[in-house]
């Protein structure tokens, strides 16, 4: 049986073909660079690419000129589209964006964020909005299953997660301090006899991110007990070690990144018999 064509590719040549570099093409897919690198090579993109990119930028021109000043469309959005018929007919670039965005990160907010460059207050309440248009929903279900059908997790997504869990940060996922709180006694918040104000005393204080604020993939555990909610990352030590044995797994940058991250933390002490005189 002949191999079904890749949408994967199909989707990265346009793309390219817009003007992109492969660099953010893989970013965007969440592919590893030199898959696409590797695509380009195979099927000749540089052919192609001159003529069709004048095209786009009068496009994008033409869109900026009609929506100067105002806030791109949400649930409509056909005006400015690049999608030929038959191809996501109705999907706007930034709303096709989208949802390449969310199929890989499932995180409404970010997705909108990243595809339109506009504040987080109005990511938050466009994102949601956006999943509610019927052809970017099925384009985010398309995208989906081409993911799981294609297999897309090879060696270099599997580098680029123990990066990611490399340098994660707590304060990614929580945030803590000191704040002022009303003292509150046995029959209810306690104010100052001769004043009448608010009784204050500073406590610590500990705040988790919501979900949709958060890339999830470095976060090993969730837990809600009777003595609160916790958090659990995983071992970023654990993942520092497999980066320097499998360093060849990854590619250029991302060896370079993982390079990086490994000197300073043997630099701070870690990274066990390397690190002893």
């Amino acid at each position: 049986m002949p191999k079904k064509p890749d949408d994967r590719v199909r989707k990265a040549k346009e793309l390219y073909e817009e003007g992109m570099k492969l660099v953010e093409i893989a970013k965007v897919m969440g592919l590893p660079e030199g898959t696409v690198r590797r695509w380009k090579s195979t099927h000749g993109w540089d052919g192609e690419r001159s003529d069709k990119k004048a095209n786009v930028r009068a496009k994008k021109a033409n869109v900026r000129i009609k929506n100067k000043g105002g806030q791109p469309p949400v649930d409509g959005g056909i005006e400015g589209s690049i999608c030929s018929p038959g191809d996501n007919a109705g999907i706007s670039e930034k709303q096709g964006l989208f949802a390449i965005y969310y199929a890989n990160s499932g995180n409404a907010t970010a997705s909108y964020q990243k595809a339109y460059g506009c504040s987080r207050e109005t990511a938050m309440a466009s994102g949601s909005r956006m999943l509610r248009n019927v052809k970017v929903r099925e384009e985010v279900e398309r995208l989906k299953k081409e993911k799981y059908e294609a297999a897309m997790f090879d060696e270099r997504d599997i580098f680029q997660w123990h990066l990611d869990i490399a340098t994660a940060c707590i304060t990614d996922f929580v945030t803590f301090g000191r704040e002022k709180v009303q003292v509150t006694g046995p029959f209810g918040p306690v104010k100052d006899k001769a004043t009448g104000e608010p009784v204050m005393k500073e406590v610590n204080y500990v705040k988790f991110r919501g979900s949709d604020d958060v890339d999830g993939r470095a976060i090993k555990k969730v837990k809600l007990g009777k003595d609160g909610a916790s958090i659990e990352l995983y071992d970023a030590a654990r993942s520092m070690e497999w980066l320097e044995r499998n360093m060849k797994s990854g590619s250029d940058s991302q060896q370079g990144l993982a390079g990086q991250i490994i000197a300073a933390y043997k630099k701070r002490g870690g990274g066990g018999s390397d690190d002893r005189g």
